[in-house]
C-alpha cells in the first residue's frame, strides 16, 4: 500500500468512526441524544407488591402513588385475561412483563419435560399477547430442575435455536419472550446480563429480549456495565433491596441503585423498573419510602 492508498482508508475510517454512534440506537435515538435525555422513571408492580386485600385495592394503591405498571405472574394467565382486562379498564395502570409461570423448562433433556414447557410457555405468550405485554420472563434452567442439557457450547447452540423459534411465535402474537440471568444460587446456567444480551444477539430475532434485576446483579462488577451492556436488547427490570430482596430502602446504605440508574437513561430506555420483593415493615409505609427512594436516585443519577 503506498502512502496515498493509506491516507485514504485512514481518512474512511475515521470517518466510520465519527458516525459509528448513530448506530447504537434505540427507539431512533442516537447514542449521543440518549445521554443528553433523562427519561422518565416508569415502574411496576408485580401482584403482591402493593398493599391492599384484592387487587383492585391495590390497584386503587398503585394509582394514588403513580405507580403505572403491572406485572401479573404467568400462571394460569390465560384465564384470568377477561378479568385483568375489566380491573383496569378506565385505570392508568398497563400491563408490563409476565413473570414466568410455565411448566417445564426449555433445556430439559426428557423430551416430555421440553413438550410441557413449549405448551404452557406458548399458552402465556398468546395470554400476554393479547394483554399488551412487553414479554414473557424466562430462565433457561434452574439449578434444582434436572435432568439437564450440559452447560456446554452445544447446548447454547441449541437454546439460541430454540428461542428464536419461541420469540418468532412471540412477535405472532406481539410479544416477546425475556431471558432473565440470576445468580448462581439460584441458576448457574445464565447469570450475567451481557451472556443473555449475547444469546438475543445470536437468535436474529426481535422477539427475544432480556432484562436486569438489581438483586441478582450480584454478580456483576458493575450496574452500569450489567445494564448497558444490554443495550437494545434491554426490555425490563426488576428492583428489589440490595441485601435481603426486600423493599428498596429496608436495607438501608446498600440500596444505592444510582450506577445503574444512569447507564438505563443513557441507554434512553423507556421500559419499566418493576418490584420484585417482599418487606419487613408495614407496606403502607416502606411502599411509598421505597417510590421516594427511587425517584430520588433516579434524578440524582
Amino acid at each position: 500500500m503506498d502512502r496515498r492508498d493509506f491516507l485514504k482508508k485512514s481518512a474512511s475510517g475515521l470517518a466510520a468512526a465519527a458516525i459509528a454512534p448513530s448506530l447504537i440506537s434505540c427507539n431512533g435515538l442516537s447514542a449521543k441524544d440518549k445521554k443528553n435525555m433523562k427519561p422518565e422513571l416508569k415502574i411496576s408492580f408485580q401482584e403482591g407488591t402493593a398493599p391492599g386485600d384484592n387487587l383492585a385495592e391495590r390497584f386503587d394503591f398503585m394509582e394514588a402513588h403513580g405507580v403505572t405498571g403491572f406485572e401479573p405472574g404467568g400462571g394460569e394467565l390465560a384465564a384470568r385475561v377477561p378479568e385483568l382486562k375489566s380491573l383496569l379498564s378506565g385505570r392508568n395502570i398497563e400491563v408490563t412483563a409476565i413473570c414466568a409461570g410455565f411448566q417445564g423448562f426449555i433445556l430439559a433433556e426428557e423430551p416430555e419435560t421440553k413438550a410441557l414447557f413449549d405448551r404452557t410457555m406458548r399458552e402465556i405468550i398468546v395470554a400476554a399477547g393479547e394483554l399488551g405485554s412487553c414479554g414473557v420472563i424466562m430462565v433457561p434452567a434452574f439449578n434444582g430442575q434436572k435432568p439437564c442439557k450440559p452447560h456446554t457450547q452445544e447446548t447454547r447452540d441449541y437454546l439460541v435455536e430454540e428461542l428464536a423459534k419461541l420469540g418468532e411465535f412471540a412477535l405472532q402474537h406481539g410479544t416477546t419472550v425475556i431471558l432473565e440471568p440470576l445468580n448462581r444460587r439460584e441458576a448457574f446456567y445464565l447469570r450475567q446480563v451481557a451472556d443473555a444480551a449475547a444469546i438475543c444477539r445470536d437468535t436474529q430475532c426481535a422477539g427475544v429480549k432480556c432484562m436486569g434485576d438489581f438483586w441478582h446483579m450480584s454478580e456483576e462488577t458493575s450496574d452500569y456495565g450489567a445494564f448497558y451492556s444490554a443495550g437494545e436488547y434491554l426490555q425490563h427490570v426488576h428492583m428489589a433491596s440490595r441485601g435481603n430482596r426486600i423493599m428498596p430502602g429496608e436495607d438501608g446504605a446498600l440500596d444505592d441503585y444510582r450506577d445503574g440508574f444512569r447507564a438505563l437513561q443513557q441507554l434512553g430506555y423507556t421500559g419499566y423498573v418493576s418490584f420484585e420483593c417482599g418487606s419487613r415493615g408495614d407496606k403502607t409505609e416502606t411502599v411509598p419510602a421505597a417510590l421516594e427512594l427511587l425517584r430520588h436516585q433516579w434524578e440524582e443519577a
